[in-house]
């Protein structure tokens, strides 16, 4: 996966916790900082992850857990990410409207529900939808989503070629189902498709472009529980 910029994911988590009540930072971030240690929650930075950041509660592991408690996801795009590109469009016919994006909204968090509960179903973990002290709940949103030539249906037939897919950021939290502690947040930014060559880009390679981004963050915390439980 090729990363994207992080500090341009932490200014629409700044938006989106706004929105939700989601926090990873005490203070905003400029160019010039450096990621912060801990959270107002008290979560502390872990170094030298695959992920773009990740935060755990001291102490925190994963081992009491077998089974994983999925919420809804939330899904948002980049700010101005449909205006800009029907700027860009000269037809009518291949602009994005509002029920085409929250038709892409929609079918992308039906993939990740679907993606996650497979991977983690591979490695024996449970997706349930009650509490229990083996429960951990993942709370997920897909923030700053750009889709570089969206598949809408139009009457011509047409065939477009990109460099990359689009991009979206990661930001999840992990809860204890019976106490509600929080103890781990994860923000990672992905170019989605990015294969150092352009590629023709429909609704077929949309979707297999992020459906890989979404199995490897999958897969990322997949591994984790695996080795929380010692799973060679």
């Amino acid at each position: 996966m090729k990363k994207v910029s992080y500090l341009k994911a932490t200014r629409t988590l700044r938006i989106l916790c706004l929105i939700t009540g989601l926090c990873l930072f005490a203070a905003p971030l400029s160019a010039k900082d450096k990621l912060p240690e801990s959270t107002k929650d008290g979560l502390q930075l872990q170094h030298h992850t695959k992920l773009g950041a990740v935060y755990l509660k001291p102490g925190a592991t994963l081992s009491a857990y077998d089974k994983v408690k999925l919420l809804d996801v939330y899904v948002a795009f980049e700010k101005n990410w449909q205006r800009d590109h029907n700027r860009e469009e000269i037809g009518l016919e291949r602009r994005v409207s509002d029920k085409d994006m929250q038709k892409m909204k929609t079918e992308l968090a039906t993939e990740f529900n679907a993606v996650f509960k497979k991977e983690l179903e591979k490695g024996g973990y449970s997706v349930v939808d009650e509490i229990g002290a083996d429960v951990m709940i993942l709370r997920p949103a897909i923030i700053n989503l750009t889709v570089t030539s969206p598949d809408i249906l139009t009457a011509g037939i047409s065939a477009t070629f990109v460099a990359s897919n689009g991009s979206m950021t990661l930001y999840a939290e992990l809860y204890d189902s019976v106490t509600s502690d929080k103890f781990a947040e994860v923000l990672d930014a992905e170019e989605v498709g990015d294969h150092g060559f352009a590629r023709q880009a429909n609704r077929v390679t949309n979707k297999v472009e992020f459906d890989n981004t979404l199995k490897a963050w999958a897969s990322i915390l997949r591994k984790r529980l695996d080795e929380a439980h010692e799973v060679n």
